[in-house]
């Protein structure tokens, strides 16, 4: 499955952030040995030779905006709201079964709250939607915050990633945010 993901990084220049924001994907790709791959592959927005991802699936994006410029304002906007979204949707989750459940069910992982769990602590991955240059999930608005008061100029870069992991919930958010 498909999903938009985007890195924020610090750079002078479109050129300078979009390079910048390959090396955050190439380690989420696990480019390097030392990365540990959580997405399969990943197509940049100045990519136009793929049939199936980038442009080919999303439309005209931009390649990469400043976060203070309109584009990039809804960017990582769009980011963000996927990422209260999917928290809040496995919070619930694990707030329903610690009230229904009890500690064999929840060992058996009925209702699949284990994975709520995982969900909710996951810093990288398709539950994931903005990262920061080292590669680092952006989980909460304070995080957030830090990263775009940054003194140099922030750039947001949008990516479409794929992963075999998404469920049937993803592609619903995918649908109302992207």
């Amino acid at each position: 499955m498909h999903q938009l993901i985007y890195a924020l990084v610090e750079a002078s220049s479109e050129d300078q952030a979009l390079a910048a924001a390959k090396t955050t994907f190439d380690g989420l790709v696990g480019a390097s040995p030392t990365d540990g791959a959580v997405f399969d592959y990943y197509v940049t927005f100045d990519d136009d030779s793929s049939t199936v991802a980038g442009k080919a699936r999303w439309g005209e994006r931009p390649v990469a905006a400043p976060v203070d410029s309109v584009d990039g304002t809804e960017l990582v906007e769009s980011g963000w709201e996927a990422t209260v979204e999917e928290f809040e949707h496995n919070l619930d989750r694990v707030r329903d079964a610690l009230g229904e459940l009890d500690t064999e069910a929840i060992m058996q992982n009925k209702n699949f709250v284990r994975k709520a769990c995982y969900d909710l602590g996951a810093y990288r991955g398709p539950l994931v939607f903005l990262y920061e240059e080292s590669g680092t999930g952006i989980r909460h608005r304070d995080q957030l915050d830090r990263v775009l008061d940054s003194d140099e100029q922030v750039w947001v870069v949008p990516v479409d990633v794929h992963t075999e992991s998404l469920s049937g919930r993803k592609n619903q958010l995918l649908i109302r945010y992207f």
